[in-house]
């Protein structure tokens, strides 16, 4: 255990970052996967508002500094690719 003011302050710090970086990281997780969830089952319009959600999420995560802003603009790109690949799809089907 830590003796000095500044160790113990600075053990304090890490605490409340290591929780804040491990909510983000679990609702980014989260809502990633409820945009795969939502193409899995066709629905374009649950897609759409799935991926207005992580799109939200991951980018607030990324200004946080949980993710790297190259990590989260790759995680946003891919999904938007798959739920534009869903409408084409749809379309055609229709």
């Amino acid at each position: 255990m830590a003796h000095h003011k500044s160790a113990i302050k600075r053990i304090r710090q890490i605490e409340k970052r290591r929780m804040r970086n491990r909510f983000y990281k679990t609702r980014v997780k989260n809502v990633i996967k409820k945009v795969h969830q939502a193409i899995a089952s066709k629905s374009l319009e649950e897609a759409e508002k799935a991926l207005q959600e992580a799109v939200s999420v991951i980018s607030k995560a990324s200004s946080k500094g949980v993710l790297h802003w190259r990590n989260a603009s790759r995680k946003i790109s891919r999904l938007s690719k798959k739920v534009h690949l869903l409408r084409q799809n749809l379309q055609k089907a229709a």
